[in-house]
């Protein structure tokens, strides 16, 4: 099959895909979590359906127990946003790193490819990355707003049903 053929079974095979979202933070809340709202907003006007939402401290064990706790439940794809850069509080990605049973390094080169289009040298400092954990897909992209919305509009949504899909072949 094409990747087109492909993406137009996963269309059929999975209309909705449920989706958790975790933000990594230390300062933010529910109402002022703006990218953690983006990732909703964009993810049900595409069609799909928010499972589960969290905002961690970017500590370790935090972010490992939301990545336990979603992929056991209904969450097709659990999607990190913050916690992504290099300063001494980042460590979602190093967790995700840990965790992670198949990578999807395809994702990061992406994001750091798109990004470098809009920001310049700086998207060399993004761990944005992705893979498969329990049979569920896990993405983890910066936590700005504009960062989220480049995610999910260019890389997320267009291959989210694609994604599922695959995962139950």
């Amino acid at each position: 099959m094409s990747a087109q053929e492909h993406k137009e079974a996963a269309a059929a095979s999975h209309e909705s895909v449920a989706i958790a979202i975790v933000t990594v933070s230390d300062t933010r809340t529910t109402e002022t979590d703006r990218s953690g709202q983006t990732i909703r907003a964009l993810a049900q006007e595409a069609g799909h359906r928010v499972v589960d939402y969290r905002i961690v401290k970017d500590e370790p064990t935090q972010v490992q127990a939301a990545l336990d706790e979603f992929s056991a439940g209904e969450a097709q794809m659990v999607i990190f946003n913050g916690g992504t850069g290099v300063s001494r509080r980042d460590q979602t990605y190093d967790v995700l790193a840990r965790s992670l049973e198949k990578e999807l390094p395809g994702f990061g080169e992406l994001f750091r490819m798109l990004s470098y289009a809009e920001i310049g040298s700086a998207a060399m400092m993004s761990r944005a990355t992705a893979g498969i954990y329990r049979s569920c897909a896990v993405v983890s992209i910066p936590g700005s707003t504009n960062a989220v919305k480049l995610a999910m509009k260019e890389l997320i949504l267009p291959e989210i049903r694609h994604l599922a899909w695959e995962m139950t072949r």
